[in-house]
């Protein structure tokens, strides 16, 4: 009985990286890595922030009927919102990209530690490590 592959899960269409024994962290191919799903990433932001648009100029037509047209509009503001959300994402991953060829990229900016590649796999513009991270979070839910 042959043994059934579990398939592998994509980033952005690109597989997950395989870590050679002793290979440097945040050497050359595991930065060519993060810069390809971020790349990779934005086209997908970019091509559905465009594909929006364009069906949003598709459906300015005028429905003479008001629950009709108060429909649409409700409909139009929440791919508003979403869209609103994806271009401030695209500002992370553009900075993300130009941060890859830093010799900082990977690493926390708070206590310089590895930030790791199963995280930043999870979330390629994490700039915080796992524990800075949690520590954050923590504060912030105190103050509010």
């Amino acid at each position: 009985m042959a043994s059934k592959k579990k398939p592998e899960h994509l980033i952005h269409g690109v597989k997950p990286y395989k870590s050679k024994k002793g290979e440097e962290y945040m050497g050359k191919p595991q930065k060519a890595h993060f810069d390809e799903i971020l790349r990779s990433w934005l086209a997908e932001l970019t091509t559905e922030t465009s594909r929006t648009v364009m069906n949003m100029q598709d459906e300015t037509a005028s429905h003479p009927d008001p629950t009709d047209r108060a429909s649409q509009e409700t409909d139009m503001t929440l791919e508003l919102r979403g869209r609103d959300r994806d271009r401030k994402l695209i500002k992370k991953v553009e900075s993300a990209i130009g941060f890859v060829e830093s010799d900082d990229f990977g690493y926390c900016e708070n206590c310089g530690e590895e930030i790791g590649l199963k995280r930043l796999e999870a979330r390629p513009t994490a700039t915080l490590c796992i524990d800075c991270k949690t520590l954050a979070e923590i504060r912030e839910k105190q103050l509010s």
